[in-house]
């Protein structure tokens, strides 16, 4: 077996998921991308990338446009939902991503870009913040709902 877990995991479930016809993967598909959806919000509003460590905070920005006094909010509030952070299943795959412009977004923070905060501003090298990434726990949630599926 090789060392990459999802190749394993793919390795293993392989040949138990050929033998399911393809609307019965494609149901499979769509319900382990759901499970894995539901973690990943999670994991995104503890603030934590797959490693289990910490995000890098936002630099401190005191005041708004109106001059108000900002409080310190939790990233990615907003990405984290379903309508951006989308599922797809299909009879060879469960896909979790984002889409639309949170897709550019998510992209940046995840590989550490630069971009421009505003349209007119200088151009900024974001902190690396892996918004997507896979557990141990998602690898053991993936194989308890291929098993409960095939042992119903």
């Amino acid at each position: 077996m090789s060392s990459d877990p999802l190749r394993q995991l793919d390795e293993w479930a392989g040949a138990l998921l050929a033998k399911l016809d393809a609307p019965t993967r494609r149901t499979l598909a769509v319900t382990i991308a759901r499970e894995l959806r539901r973690s990943q919000q999670q994991r995104i509003a503890s603030q934590h990338d797959a490693e289990g460590s910490s995000f890098v905070p936002r630099k401190p920005r005191l005041r708004d446009r109106r001059g108000t006094i900002r409080r310190r909010a939790a990233m990615f509030t907003k990405l984290r939902t379903a309508r951006w952070l989308r599922i797809a299943g299909t009879p060879d795959a469960a896909e979790v991503g984002f889409s639309g412009q949170a897709a550019r977004i998510a992209r940046i923070h995840q590989e550490g870009l630069n971009d421009r905060a505003a349209p007119n501003a200088t151009e900024i090298r974001y902190a690396r913040r892996a918004l997507l990434g896979f557990t141990s726990i998602d690898r053991e949630c993936v194989r308890d709902l291929l098993l409960q599926h095939l042992w119903r």
